[in-house]
C-alpha cells in the first residue's frame, strides 16, 4: 500500500537544489549517448549498406531489409520498455541495453551471411529500443515540470540532431581505410566507451519527495486504460502515424527523386543532408513559438508546410533552388515529433504512466517508419514515377495535420482515472494502514541512485 506524501517544494526533482542540478546532469549525459548511439548503431547503416552488399555477394536491397527487419524489432519492445522504465526507471534498462548494442556492432562486423545480418540486426533493433531516444526522453520526463520539460528535451535532441553529421563521415572516412569490417570494431569501442559508463553511473530515478503521491501499479494501469479509451490518443496516433510514415518514405527516396529530374548525385546528396540541419533549426523554431500559441496549433502548422514541400516538390524540384525551397520547407519539421510527443502525451495523461503510454504510441509508429520505404517503392514501381508518391507524403503530412487538431481542446480522462485510483487507494491505507505510514514515509536520503 501506498499513501498520500507531503510535497517537499525546497529541493524538488524539477527545480534547483541537488536534484535538480542531477536532472540537468543527465539531460548532459543523454546529449552524449544520444550522439553516440545513433551515430553508431544507425547512420553506419546507409554509408556501409554498399560494402556489405558487395562483400556479402547481394543486393543492397537484400541488406536494406535488415534496416527493416531492426525496426520492426524495435516496435515489438516497445511496450514492454514503456512498463519497465514505468516500474524500474531507465538505469539498468539503458545500460544494458547500450552494452548491447555495442556487442552487436562487434557481431554485425563478423556476418559472413545474410541470414546472419538479419539476426544481429533483429538483436539490435531491441537493443535500439532499449536505449536510444525513447527511453531517454522518459527518463527526462519524469524528472522535470512542465515549464522545464521542453528545454531539457531540447538540449538532448539538439545535440543528438547533429549525430548524422558527425557520425556519417566518419564511418566513410573509417570505411575507406580500413573497411566496413573494422569500421564497426572501431565505433562498437567508441560506442561502449561513452555509452556504457555513463548510463550506470549517472541514470536514476528522481526521489519521490516532491510528488503528491507515490504511483502505485493498479495507478499505472488505470491511466493507461483511460489514455487508450480517449479518442484524443488514436487522433494524436493517427498523426504521427502519418508523420513517421512521411519521413522514413522522404528520407529513403528523396535522393533517388534528385537523381531522376536531373540532378547530379553530388547535388541531391547535399541537399537530403540539409534534413538533419533543419531538424534542429525546427526544434528550434517550435520551443521559440510555443511561448506565443498553443502547441498542437504550432505542431499543425509546422506539418502543414511539410504537406505543401512535399507536393510542390514533384513540380519546382527539377530546378536547384526550387528543389532547395521544398526539402527546406519539408525538412523543417523533420524533427519536430521527437519534441512535440513527449510534451503532448505528458501535458494529456500526466507521467504517472508516461512511458508505458508513450509506447503505445510509438508500437504503431514505428511499424509506420519500417513499412513506409517499402510501400512508397512499390508505388513508384507501379505508377513509373515518384510524383505519386511525393503527393501520398505530402496526403500523409496532412493527414497528421487533422490528427493533431482533432479534439485538441478536449479535456483527458486518464489523469481523472489516475487520481480516482489513488484516491480510492489512499482512502483505504488512511482507514486500515495507519501503523505502516512511518515505514513508508523514508527520508530523502534513502533514496541512493536506482532506487524506486
Amino acid at each position: 500500500m501506498t499513501v498520500t506524501r507531503t510535497p517537499a517544494p525546497a529541493a524538488s526533482d524539477t527545480g534547483g537544489g541537488r536534484r535538480g542540478f542531477h536532472g540537468w546532469r543527465i539531460v548532459a549525459v543523454f546529449a552524449a549517448t544520444q550522439t553516440a548511439g545513433y551515430g553508431c548503431l544507425y547512420y553506419t547503416f546507409p554509408v556501409l549498406l554498399h560494402p556489405i552488399a558487395a562483400d556479402l555477394h547481394t543486393s543492397t536491397a537484400a541488406v536494406t531489409g535488415a534496416l527493416t527487419t531492426a525496426l520492426l524489432a524495435s516496435a515489438a519492445m516497445a511496450m514492454p520498455v514503456g512498463r519497465w522504465l514505468d516500474r524500474h526507471g531507465g538505469r539498468a534498462l539503458m545500460t544494458a541495453g547500450s552494452a548491447a548494442g555495442a556487442l552487436l556492432l562487434i557481431a554485425w562486423s563478423q556476418v559472413q551471411a545474410l541470414w546472419q545480418l538479419y539476426a544481429v540486426f533483429a538483436a539490435l533493433g531491441a537493443a535500439m529500443a532499449m536505449a536510444l531516444y525513447e527511453p531517454a526522453t522518459a527518463v527526462i520526463v519524469a524528472w522535470f515540470d512542465p515549464a522545464r520539460r521542453t528545454r531539457a528535451l531540447l538540449g538532448m535532441i539538439v545535440v543528438a540532431g547533429f549525430a548524422s553529421t558527425i557520425f556519417m563521415p566518419l564511418t566513410g572516412l573509417l570505411e575507406d581505410r580500413y573497411g566496413w569490417r573494422t569500421t564497426l570494431l572501431v565505433l562498437a569501442l567508441l560506442y561502449t566507451a561513452v555509452a556504457v559508463p555513463l548510463h550506470a553511473m549517472v541514470i536514476r530515478r528522481p526521489s519521490h519527495g516532491a510528488t503528491v503521491h507515490r504511483s502505485t501499479p493498479a495507478t499505472r494501469r488505470a491511466e493507461v486504460r483511460a489514455s487508450v479509451r480517449d479518442t484524443r490518443f488514436w487522433c494524436l496516433a493517427v498523426a504521427f502515424v502519418a508523420h513517421g510514415a512521411a519521413m522514413s518514405a522522404m528520407t529513403v527516396h528523396l535522393v533517388g527523386f534528385l537523381v531522376t529530374v536531373g540532378h547530379p548525385a553530388t547535388f541531391a546528396a547535399t541537399v537530403a543532408g540539409l534534413l538533419g540541419v533543419l531538424s534542429v533549426t525546427g526544434r528550434l523554431l517550435l520551443t521559440a513559438t510555443r511561448r506565443r500559441f498553443p502547441l498542437h496549433t504550432v505542431v499543425a502548422g509546422i506539418f502543414a508546410v511539410q504537406a505543401a514541400a512535399a507536393i510542390s516538390l514533384p513540380f519546382i524540384g527539377g530546378t536547384r533552388l526550387g528543389a532547395v525551397v521544398a526539402v527546406t520547407g519539408f525538412g523543417i519539421g523533420f524533427g519536430v515529433a521527437s519534441l512535440a510527443t513527449p510534451s503532448l502525451l505528458a501535458d494529456r495523461y500526466g507521467t504517472t504512466a508516461y512511458a508505458s503510454i508513450a509506447g503505445t504510441l510509438n508500437t504503431p509508429v514505428a511499424l509506420a517508419k519500417a513499412g513506409a520505404p517499402l510501400g512508397a517503392a512499390a508505388l513508384y514501381t507501379t505508377a513509373s514515377g515518384y510524383t505519386p508518391v511525393l503527393v501520398t507524403i505530402g496526403g500523409a503530412s496532412l493527414a497528421a495535420v487533422a490528427g493533431i487538431l482533432a479534439r485538441a481542446g478536449s479535456p483527458s480522462p486518464a489523469a481523472h482515472a489516475g487520481r480516482a485510483t489513488d484516491d480510492r487507494l489512499a482512502s483505504a491505507c488512511s482507514r486500515n494502514c495507519w501503523n505502516d505510514t512511518a515505514s513508508i514515509r523514508q527520508p530523502e536520503e534513502s533514496n541512493v541512485p536506482g532506487q524506486p
